[in-house]
């Protein structure tokens, strides 16, 4: 069975950091690329960040871009997000996704129509 457990989320004050840990299991990591993803209530999903296969493709929104670095570890089936100088409009629930890269790829997609496995999402939320 596919699993992806997010964790890491809570309460933060603004400019402080958190780093978000998406683990998983039920598939071989390896030949996955990672998305995560964020969802503020009222609003539509947005595409956070993804990370490829091997690590060596990343991809950030605008919105976070310098502030937030994706990285995996493949011998602990988890990938993790650093979100530093954090904002009150960073708040929302964040969740990861996860989808098979084609045979002779390494790329990772920003939108989530992409990702067959989503994980249930953990809540950050940013105090101003």
């Amino acid at each position: 069975e596919v699993q992806l457990v997010e964790s890491g989320g809570g309460l933060v004050q603004a400019g402080g950091s958190l780093r978000l840990s998406c683990s998983a299991s039920g598939f071989t990591f390896d030949d996955y690329a990672i998305g995560w993803f964020r969802q503020a209530p009222g609003k539509e999903r947005e595409g956070v960040s993804c990370i490829s296969s091997s690590g060596g493709s990343t991809y950030y929104a605008d919105s976070v871009k310098g502030r937030f670095t994706i990285s995996r570890d493949n011998a602990k089936n988890t990938v993790y997000l650093q979100m530093n100088s954090l904002k009150p409009e960073d708040t929302a629930v964040y969740y990861c996704a996860a989808s098979q890269a084609a045979e002779g790829t390494d790329g990772c997609s920003g939108s989530g129509g992409w990702y067959a496995y989503w994980g249930q999402g953990t809540q950050v939320t940013v105090s101003s």
